[in-house]
């Protein structure tokens, strides 16, 4: 989910989304704040990579919604130690260009994975099932106690899952990829996935 540049401003404002009111409060935004760290200290890149892909999130996310509201609601995020991999669907190639060119441009960025396709032929239907997917992928993780599912992040555009994240092992990351492989409608699956002692992580 992404938020206008008002609310960008702000981390509190997307900690309290969904809340009850009470969880608005001061203190309620505070334990937000401190689910948020205690959740980043339990994956593999830690709290420190975690906090500075957030604000690499929030930098590359301003950009695209200054320069084209249209790129910014149809090119999907991710990010991974500074590693940006962008998925989607634009209706133009300029458009495609523009979202590598902000994402650069965002400090802390090491790398811009560029996976966004120029098709304006996908409906509700395909984002309907592309988000079915996901939610299949994301649940048949967290339910395997031989992952890491915290320490993956998916996207799924026109039934093409894209992984990122830092696998533990080769057994694990192999693992992943069989539980999406195995969804239903999945037409590839593409990872850029890292494992933990990979010396691109550091480089």
């Amino acid at each position: 989910m992404r938020f206008r540049p008002a609310l960008l401003a702000t981390l509190t404002v997307p900690l309290c989304l969904g809340l009850p009111a009470a969880g608005c409060s001061p203190l309620g935004a505070a334990v937000g704040v401190g689910a948020v760290g205690v959740t980043a200290a339990q994956t593999e890149k830690g709290f420190r990579r975690s906090v500075s892909d957030t604000e690499i999130r929030i930098a590359i996310n301003d950009r695209w919604f200054q320069a084209d509201e249209e790129m910014f609601r149809k090119v999907n995020l991710q990010v991974q130690e500074g590693r940006v991999l962008l998925s989607g669907n634009v209706r133009l190639p300029e458009q495609r260009v523009e979202a590598v060119r902000l994402a650069w441009q965002a400090p802390g960025v090491r790398e811009v994975i560029n996976e966004i396709e120029v098709n304006d032929t996908s409906g509700l239907s395909d984002l309907a099932r592309d988000i079915w997917i996901s939610t299949e992928l994301k649940a048949a993780l967290v339910f395997d106690d031989q992952v890491s599912s915290i320490d993956y992040s998916i996207e799924t555009v026109n039934q093409v899952i894209y992984l990122m994240g830092v696998a533990r092992t080769q057994a694990e990351l192999d693992r992943v990829i069989g539980h999406a492989k195995d969804i239903a409608y999945v037409r590839r699956v593409v990872s850029y996935v890292l494992l933990v002692d990979d010396p691109r992580r550091n480089s």
